[in-house]
């Protein structure tokens, strides 16, 4: 094999290769029915072409019978008006015309045997028209599906890259974070800003109310035995009334004293000034 048949060859397959790669089975398949449609149009015209010729030849040898029968009706008259030789001719040409009429005869069966069998040929080809034309539908709705479904494939092969699910897994860790700092910055702003000690107590107090309900929970829920009843304590104003009363006896007592004490040296210090 020469150099330039194996580079024919090779041009040849690459053009094959495009034009397979570049068909789409949809527009090929319209092509395919259009063109189907123009050879069922162009077939219609031939058969009604050889049903006009069969009905012309029908015609022509009607006529070819008819003008047999005209003859002879001219030789029968020639008969009775005594012109043997008149009626001889006529009888000939009966004759040519009835050879006409036997071959127009059998032109025409031939023709009408053709038309049948062109007929019949047009109806199959009509029908696998038709049945191309459903095939074509169903095949394009094949076709439709798998490119969907291929889309679908694609997309999910795209999913299953572990980037995606990488950059999703980042961003949740970056938005963690800044929710930690955020939170620790708003714990620095109120330990800063507001009372330390007061938010300890906040805590301690909503930690012992949580405790309280938890305990009542589970003495509605028997759980717990129910609360026993106790002694009623005094008030709390009784008992800072209490200390305070005592504290103003004893003032009174230790005030008492003092004076008693200050008298005591009042008669003490006027015995010096009369001893002087």
């Amino acid at each position: 094999m020469g150099i330039f048949s194996r580079l024919a060859q090779l041009i040849k397959s690459n053009l094959n290769d495009l034009i397979s790669r570049s068909e789409d089975p949809e527009k090929m398949l319209n092509q395919v029915v259009l063109e189907m449609n123009n050879q069922l149009v162009e077939a219609k015209k031939q058969v009604a072409v050889s049903i006009a010729d069969e009905k012309r030849l029908a015609k022509q040898l009607e006529q070819e019978g008819a003008n047999a029968q005209e003859w002879e009706r001219r030789a029968m008259m020639a008969l009775r008006a005594g012109n043997e030789d008149l009626a001889k001719e006529a009888l000939a040409r009966k004759r040519e015309h009835e050879e006409l009429a036997a071959t127009f005869k059998d032109q025409w069966t031939k023709q009408k045997t053709a038309v049948e069998q062109l007929k019949k040929a047009l109806r199959l080809l009509n029908d696998k028209i038709e049945e191309a034309k459903r095939k074509k539908n169903v095949l394009i709705a094949r076709k439709k599906r798998a490119e969907a479904q291929r889309a679908i494939q694609e997309t999910m092969s795209g999913l299953r890259d572990q980037s995606a699910f990488e950059t999703f897994g980042r961003m949740a860790q970056k938005v963690d974070q800044i929710e930690a700092e955020a939170e620790a910055e708003g714990e620095l702003a109120e330990e800063y800003r507001g009372d330390s000690l007061a938010s300890q107590f906040q805590q301690l107090e909503t930690k012992h109310g949580a405790d309280d309900d938890l305990v009542a929970l589970k003495r509605r829920m028997g759980m717990l035995p129910p609360e026993e009843v106790k002694a009623p304590q005094p008030s709390v104003q009784a008992r800072v009334e209490a200390p305070s009363t005592s504290v103003a006896k004893s003032d009174q007592d230790e005030l008492a004293a003092a004076l008693e004490e200050l008298e005591a040296e009042h008669p003490a210090e006027e015995k010096r000034k009369a001893e002087r």
